[in-house]
């Protein structure tokens, strides 16, 4: 196998001691998916199996996820964990538009991605009727490591996600069409 391998000379400029050529959009990506500050908005069952993915059995650390932040404003993940009324969802969509761009929503469990078993009038029959969701994360309540999945697909589309999709006219388009002011 060793013998097919052909070796060129590198370009001038592109070679060297710790030196690598990449875009921006790649380091940016990468530190991003890496360091996400996750805003737990736990309200029932599936708030306590995230509190086990957080707890040293699977150590949600390793992932870059250690620093839960309770304030909107040092978030980047929103994840929003069990069922919500629609008395709670103005809190809901006022705490997702207090968060600053890039800012990115995982819904955990089957109350939080459909309503779940409440069928009723009074409960939010998913919450991408009021904010966009990225990430959905099923189960009644979802197992440790179908969180720890979700949270790893997340980086990976975060890690891939371009800095200008923000600014782009179908993002604006999309949180248009959930009646977020678009900045």
């Amino acid at each position: 196998m060793a013998e097919n391998v052909k070796m060129v000379e590198a370009p001038a400029g592109f070679a060297g001691e710790g030196f690598f050529a990449t875009s921006l959009d790649k380091v940016v990506g990468l530190a991003r998916s890496k360091s996400l500050w996750p805003l737990p908005f736990a309200t029932s069952c599936c708030g306590i199996e995230f509190m086990a993915t957080a707890a040293s059995g699977y150590d949600l650390a390793r992932f870059g996820c250690e620093r839960l932040s309770f304030s909107p404003r040092q978030a980047d993940m929103l994840m929003v964990m069990g069922t919500i009324s629609k008395k709670m969802a103005p809190v809901l969509r006022q705490v997702y538009e207090q968060m600053a761009e890039p800012r990115w929503v995982l819904s955990v469990g089957a109350c939080a991605c459909s309503g779940g078993i409440f069928d009723t009038y009074s409960v939010l029959q998913g919450i991408d009727k009021i904010i966009p969701v990225d990430v959905y994360v099923p189960g009644c309540p979802p197992r440790p490591e179908q969180i720890i999945d979700a949270i790893l697909k997340l980086q990976e589309l975060v890690k891939t996600e371009k800095m200008s999709r923000r600014e782009s006219p179908e993002y604006k388009a999309l949180l248009a069409s959930y009646g977020i002011n678009v900045y």
